[in-house]
């Protein structure tokens, strides 16, 4: 194994933490918060250690890594990154323990939501500020890996040759350093949109760099006690709405937004996701609910973040939780088993039950109605993923249910794990205290909110590798 190789990346992918730990010490110098700064002055110097550290080991490696190495760079990535981040949470004034502080990191990292913080209002500005950069880090590195790393022609199981990556040619060793910063100055400029929107409506500016960095990463940390406090009228709500569809759909979309025919040829993905929000909100307001909050829990729970308006409801949560399987765009941040992945298989299943119907018929096997073709491949895969999730459910639910909070508590725990979705009011969970956890459950949390993000595959993959060495 190339361990110097995967050094050498690591140090690149901790060096950012120092500089969101720099930017952390003067937003604290310039508002006066003192009282923290120390914990970001100890996060910038290990991180810059670290870092140093892992390219000095590294920088005469040979930096090509296969694919089953950028798998184990992926997990240890989020596991260094996630203890970095935890030293503020674990240094500062809240009595924070250590386990609690990378639930909290990881949480951030995953796009999760889950948080051991009850009273947000109480919470040092810097503190809140870190946790939603947090998101952004998460968010943005998971779409490098996204598109650089799983996007392997041999191990496709995110199958993001299926929607429009940008460029064909990104594998390229050429090419990887300007499609790095083209996913930069794409992800930036889709924060400073919804910033500058949110701004127009009137959110607070603190508010609305907290939640845009929630937005566009498929987040769900707030830096309120609920987003009620935030959003309140039509305008911000439409702009809200706007927001999550955008961290829902295909992350190229604003990049080809000027070029119709590339708009309509490549994201067809995109328009069966917007047209799928539309059935179920009209679903729901036939059922007497209706209005912007409604869009709302839709978006949000297909776009995997979870925020919500509307309060608390048994009847529909179930409803909400099956959305939030689904997921949004295969090139997104959004986790779920995505739409595609599940029309393939309904696909194939109606077109094999109409073959056994009438075994002359003439069978059409493109996706979305476009060029590309489902593939035996892209049915194995789709159906592994779709039987690896439910065993990541089953074994899960089993290790959460130890727990005291109830064996309904943990099923729907559980699917907002593997989705990295927040536990909020449309799903009934909003009370929940992961403070009060076991232990092990907030391990298995922490594990579990990992595996939702790269797929348990990836697991298969490396133990396969360790197991049958060639």
């Amino acid at each position: 194994m190339n361990l110097k190789g995967i050094s050498f990346y690591l140090s690149l992918i901790c060096f950012p933490i120092s500089i969101l730990a720099f930017i952390n010490i003067l937003y604290a110098s310039y508002f006066d918060y003192f009282l923290s700064i120390d914990t970001y002055f100890s996060t910038l110097v290990i991180s810059l250690i670290i870092s140093a550290g892992f390219f000095y080991y590294g920088k005469n490696s040979k930096k090509n890594i296969d694919f089953i190495e950028q798998l184990i760079l992926v997990i240890i990535s989020y596991f260094l990154t996630s203890l970095l981040i935890a030293i503020p949470f674990y240094l500062s004034n809240y009595q924070v323990t250590f386990i609690n502080s990378i639930f909290e990191s990881v949480s951030g990292l995953t796009g999760t939501g889950f948080s051991i913080f009850k009273d947000i209002k109480y919470l040092d500005p810097t503190l809140i500020l870190w946790r939603s950069s947090s998101q952004w880090f998460g968010g943005l590195f998971f779409l490098f890996f996204l598109i650089i790393i799983f996007s392997n022609k041999s191990f496709n199981y995110k199958m993001t040759n299926l929607s429009y990556s940008g460029d064909n040619n990104f594998k390229s060793e050429e090419n990887i350093k300007d499609n790095l910063l083209r996913i930069f100055i794409i992800y930036s400029v889709l924060s400073i949109i919804i910033l500058s929107l949110l701004n127009l409506t009137g959110v607070r500016l603190f508010n609305s760099l907290n939640i845009t960095m929630t937005l566009v990463s498929g987040g769900g940390f707030l830096p309120t006690e609920s987003i009620e406090k935030i959003i309140s009228t039509n305008f911000q709500k439409i702009v809200l709405i706007f927001s999550l569809i955008i961290s829902m759909l295909n992350f190229y979309l604003l990049f080809n937004i000027f070029n119709k025919n590339t708009l309509i040829k490549e994201h067809k993905e995109d328009l069966y996701l917007l047209v799928l929000s539309i059935i179920f909100c009209l679903f729901i307001y036939f059922n007497n609910y209706q209005g912007l909050d409604l869009m709302i829990s839709v978006v949000s729970s297909l776009a995997n973040s979870g925020l919500t308006l509307m309060e608390s409801n048994n009847n529909l949560s179930l409803y909400f939780l099956l959305i939030t399987i689904i997921g949004g765009s295969l090139v997104s941040n959004s986790s779920g088993i995505k739409l595609t992945r599940l029309y393939i298989l309904l696909k194939i299943t109606s077109l094999e039950i109409i073959k056994l119907i009438s075994p002359n018929s003439v069978i059409n096997k493109t996706i979305f109605n476009s060029d590309k073709k489902i593939s035996d491949e892209h049915v194995k895969i789709s159906f592994l993923i779709f039987i690896s999730f439910f065993l990541s459910l089953f074994i899960l639910s089993s290790l959460l249910v130890v727990d005291n909070i109830g064996f309904e508590r943990s099923f729907k725990l559980s699917i907002l794990t593997l989705t990295n979705t927040v536990n909020s009011e449309i799903f009934n969970m909003q009370n929940l205290n992961f403070t009060n956890l076991l232990t092990s459950s907030k391990i298995s949390l922490i594990l579990f909110m990992i595996i939702g993000k790269i797929e348990l595959i990836s697991i298969f993959l490396i133990f396969k590798k360790i197991l049958f060495k060639d």
